[in-house]
């Protein structure tokens, strides 16, 4: 998928983007989670889904998600550099990620500011039947 006046392409990951992406997450919020290129790696090749925004040959943004891609799934990461955010990036990142499958249900967790219009406007509805473990 490719639009905007910058024309923004959204496509799946390739090995050559784990540097790029590693950028954009640790200079947006993700340090803490990604402490390292080879842990990315690792992370991203434990996932079934992960896509990247490119604009003008840089990553921008990028999603990934774990499902059994038959019922249920995990949208776990969606991150776009602080430049191109509210222009459609992160929506199409969900899309690519979750238009696919319609019959699967797909969770998530969001706290950011905005998180829950953002994810209503692409069909997520809040729950109250969840529960997680955190970890330690």
């Amino acid at each position: 998928m490719t639009w905007g006046k910058n024309r923004v392409q959204v496509r799946d990951l390739e090995s050559r983007d784990i540097e790029d992406v590693y950028q954009v997450l640790s200079t947006n919020g993700w340090a803490h989670r990604v402490p390292d290129v080879e842990y990315l790696r690792r992370i991203v090749e434990a996932s079934q889904r992960s896509c990247v925004a490119i604009e003008g040959g840089k990553v921008v943004g990028f999603a990934r998600a774990i499902t059994d891609g038959l019922s249920n799934g995990y949208l776990s990461m969606v991150v776009v550099a602080e430049p191109h955010r509210r222009q459609g990036v992160g929506k199409a990142l969900v899309k690519r990620i979750v238009d696919s499958d319609p019959q699967i249900t797909w969770v998530l967790r969001a706290g950011w500011d905005g998180a829950r219009e953002f994810f209503t406007a692409l069909g997520f509805s809040a729950s109250s039947d969840t529960m997680e473990r955190l970890r330690r």
